[in-house]
Order: structure tokens, then C-alpha cells, then sequence
């Protein structure tokens, strides 16, 4: 209780708020310098901004030296550390744990089904946004595509990046946060598996056809996981 009222307490002062959710769509580390032209602040305010949520574990930094002598640079980056408020106290990483290995515990039969599941899920989440358009899939523009697959993977929690290429045959886009990260790290094949179908389908549900490429894994020491989709409109 005392984590989360330090927590609740660090995120109550609006402009920190935003600090914290600009360093979680940059992807990168930050400086101080950048948060202070950024938020238009005082590089001393910023400081106190960075240290104020790197001491609820919100945020980690650590010194680079610049090359050229004098004091060090502190970069900032988003902590690896799970940060849940619950009111009550729920326990959903458990939950999910207990699902999983009852699901592994079917072998393969079970497996499929957990792959199949993902994909319904993936499906259904694209089916609600295009919903919100009250469009048919058949009346949306490709960058109409393109914008309901980024707003539910934002919505998914994947902080995600989309490029496409010049005949729009190819869509590129990283994935720079994994919601199943936890569960992924003691079951990683069996969710990478489920999080790849349901990737597919999402894109299923807006393109005639879809080759999905795994290019990088986050588990595997990347900074993201990146795919190629290879789409037909």
C-alpha cells in the first residue's frame, strides 16, 4: 500500500503525468535536456521530474560520457518493473499462470486452442474500431486500415510504430511494449505463438490476404519485436 500511494502521488502532478507518457511513446532513452525543451521547463524542474518517478521504479537512468570531458550525461529510460494499482488487490499475472499451464498441460490439442483463442481475440479487437468507424471493412481507405490497426494496438498496449512502403504491398511496425511479458518470460514460446496469430488476426479481419514475418524478438535481447506484413487490400 505504501508503493502505491508514493506511486499515485509521484503521477497526481500533471506535468510529470506527461513526462512519463512522452519517455513511454519515445522508445528511446532521454535527457534531461530534451525533457526540459520538450515541456518548455527549467533543466533543474526536469531533473526533479526524472528523479521523482525513477524513485517509484517508474523510470531507471543511468551516466554516458559525452566525449568531450566535463560531468556526464544521466539518460532516462522506462524501468522493466511492472507497475499495477488495484483496488482492491487483484492478482491477474496469477490468473493468467494458472490458465496457461492448464492450457500447456493438454499438449499440442491444447496449445491449439490457446493460438486459436488469440486469434479470435485479435480479430474481435479490430472488429470493435471498425465498428467505431461505421464503416463496412470494404468501405475503408488502406490509411484508414492503418489507422484502426495503430489505435488498437495502442489500445492493446504495445506502444507500437507502423511504416509503410511506397505501394502500401507492405506494412512494417515494431511492438515496443509486450503486455504478456511476464507470462511470456516462463512460457515463451507458447505466448510468442499466441501473440503471432493473434498479430495475424487483427490484420486478417482488414486485408484480403497476409503474410506476417517475425523479423525480432524482445525476448531474445531486442529492443522490440518487429514484423513485416505483406497485405493485399
Amino acid at each position: 500500500m505504501e508503493q502505491t500511494l508514493k506511486i499515485t502521488n509521484v503521477l497526481s502532478d500533471p506535468t510529470r503525468y506527461y513526462i512519463y507518457q512522452y519517455i513511454t511513446k519515445r522508445h528511446k532513452d532521454v535527457t534531461v535536456q530534451e525533457i526540459a525543451d520538450n515541456f518548455d521547463i527549467h533543466p533543474n524542474v526536469a531533473r526533479l521530474h526524472l528523479s521523482k518517478l525513477e524513485d517509484v521504479n517508474m523510470l531507471v537512468s543511468d551516466t554516458q560520457k559525452t566525449g568531450k570531458g566535463g560531468r556526464p550525461s544521466r539518460l532516462y529510460r522506462l524501468s522493466d518493473d511492472v507497475i499495477q494499482l488495484h483496488f482492491p488487490y487483484r492478482d491477474y499475472q496469477l490468473l493468467s499462470n494458472i490458465a496457461m499451464q492448464t492450457m500447456l498441460s493438454l499438449g499440442e490439442e491444447g496449445k491449439k486452442a490457446l493460438y486459436m483463442t488469440g486469434k479470435a481475440f485479435g480479430k474481435e479487437l479490430i472488429a470493435q474500431e471498425i465498428n467505431r468507424t461505421s464503416n463496412s471493412t470494404e468501405e475503408l481507405s488502406f490509411d484508414q486500415k492503418l489507422t484502426i490497426l495503430k489505435n488498437a494496438s495502442t489500445l492493446s498496449g504495445f506502444h507500437p510504430e507502423f511504416e509503410v512502403n511506397e505501394d502500401q504491398s507492405k506494412i512494417y511496425f515494431q511492438i515496443y511494449n509486450c503486455p504478456f511479458k511476464e507470462v511470456a518470460l516462463e512460457h515463451s514460446e507458447s505466448v510468442c505463438n499466441m501473440h503471432y496469430e493473434f498479430l495475424k488476426g487483427m490484420f486478417e479481419v482488414l486485408f484480403h490476404s497476409i503474410e506476417l514475418v517475425e523479423k525480432e524478438n524482445m525476448l531474445g535481447g531486442c529492443d522490440s519485436c518487429a514484423y513485416h506484413a505483406i497485405v493485399t487490400k
